[in-house]
């Protein structure tokens, strides 16, 4: 494991330090908090030694800003004033275990199997969770929308190539789902599907990142490390919102694109790596290429097939199809009954303009189902902004409206339950083109 060291007694440090490394361990040693937080800030580690007296700094005081700095952190508490009242603080403020010093090397080598043992069940519950949410995502991708069929016409049409995919739209609309989806269907689905949240980091973290680094490239820099490029390898490194690149890296970028190579952080030696690259934008990358926030030649090279995922309000067939789809996902998670939504919840479904795209319905139908206390899911079970798109009984025979505005509810009702674009203008007693034109002019 790596290990971060944090004592304000050098000896002490360097005993420990020979006792973990001749475990296995790697170490890195900090003598106060400043220290401390900056190695944490910077590298990754999967527990913490934290001596609960630091000179004139008091470890209870640090704990809280290690965690804020990397949430999850296991950290055990070390003291040679050890009482009941301090080991119950320290686990208050977020500490997963306690030793009273002097301890022997087959203590601490207790503590440390508990951490990973922990570790190891927090990592199976996590690749349990995203085997529950994974099912959820290849129903995102129903469609009865010609432009949305297009797009996954071509994106399982190019999934079993090499070409090099650029996804665009809104955020919400599917992008990574659609990106895991082209992935499972190449030749490399049984390779590693790794992603590289662009926005998240800077420039210099977004590098190591990206390529990792060697022992010694910066300070902190304990161990060499591997990067998601070559985490990826034999598998799809998936770039998400690479519109937000730092513009110090995307040549860096380019090389790995055009000749699969790359150079660790504060190495020479240049390593090649096999992997297919998909990346995803909600930006418009062709203004950032004009006003010099995107090199022109990335942005040709990214765009060999060109993806476009049509926002939800632009998807108004596909709306109620997936919030069922949806509903009886969760409602199978809850073990609850569901049948469906009640014709108010439906209009408002269809309604709404749904700005956070399927995401946003996704999370409105979880809550719908969880609030719902029968089989059908409400109005007021959904949230109020979606509920807010919806009319009471404005819309009824008798009164104040015009012949118009009944038409328009008429055919929004219609569509809401027809399966089809035809069989809703056939129950109307019109053709679908002029089903069309009307949809068309009221909005639908």
């Amino acid at each position: 494991m790596n290990i971060l060291l944090i004592d304000d007694e050098h000896s002490l440090r360097k005993s420990l330090r020979l006792a973990l490394e001749t475990m296995g361990h790697r170490v890195t040693e900090a003598n106060d908090s400043a220290q401390a937080q900056e190695f944490v800030g910077h590298l990754l580690f999967d527990v913490v030694l934290l001596d609960l007296r630091l000179g004139q700094e008091n470890g209870l005081d640090v704990l809280p800003a290690l965690l804020r700095l990397a949430p999850g952190l296991a950290v055990v508490a070390i003291t040679a004033y050890a009482t009941i009242e301090s080991a119950v603080e320290a686990m208050r403020r977020g500490a997963i275990d306690y030793l009273p010093k002097p301890f022997t090397p087959a203590q601490i080598r207790l503590v440390l199997d508990r951490v990973a043992k922990l570790r190891r069940l927090q990592t199976h519950v996590e690749e349990l969770e995203e085997q529950v949410r994974s099912i959820v995502p290849e129903a995102d991708l129903q469609t009865r929308v010609p432009s949305m069929q297009q797009a996954l016409a071509l994106a399982f049409k190019a999934a079993p190539t090499e070409a090099t995919i650029l996804l665009r739209g809104e955020s919400g609309t599917g992008k990574g789902v659609l990106a895991r989806a082209i992935h499972a269907r190449s030749p490399r689905a049984l390779g590693p599907f790794v992603t590289v949240n662009c926005p998240s980091l800077s420039a210099e973290l977004l590098e190591t990142e990206l390529f990792g680094h060697v022992r010694g490239a910066f300070t902190g820099a304990v161990q060499d490390t591997v990067g998601k490029a070559a985490a990826a390898e034999g598998g799809t490194l998936f770039l998400d919102e690479i519109g937000d690149l730092p513009l110090a890296l995307q040549p860096k970028l380019l090389r790995l694109l055009q000749e699969k190579r790359y150079e660790r952080v504060g190495e020479t030696e240049t390593r090649t790596c096999d992997v297919r690259i998909i990346a995803a934008t909600n930006h418009d990358l062709e203004a950032a290429v004009a006003r010099g926030a995107f090199r022109e030649d990335l942005f040709y090279r990214l765009n060999v097939i060109e993806l476009i995922l049509p926002p939800l309000r632009e998807r108004r067939e596909d709306i109620l199809p997936l919030a069922e789809h949806l509903l009886q996902f969760f409602a199978r998670q809850a073990g609850k009954a569901a049948t469906g939504f009640t014709e108010e919840a439906r209009v408002a479904l269809l309604r709404h303009p749904w700005p956070g795209n399927v995401r946003e319905l996704r999370n409105a139908v979880e809550r719908g189902l969880i609030l719902s206390a029968g089989p059908e899911v409400g109005l007021s079970d959904l949230p109020a902004q979606v509920g807010a798109a919806a009319p009471r009984s404005t819309m009824e025979v008798g009164n104040a409206v015009t012949l118009e505005q009944l038409e328009a509810e008429h055919i929004r009702r219609l569509l809401a339950v027809a399966p089809t674009m035809e069989e809703a203008a056939a129950l109307l007693g019109i053709d679908p083109s002029t089903l069309y034109r009307k949809r068309k002019r009221y909005g639908l």
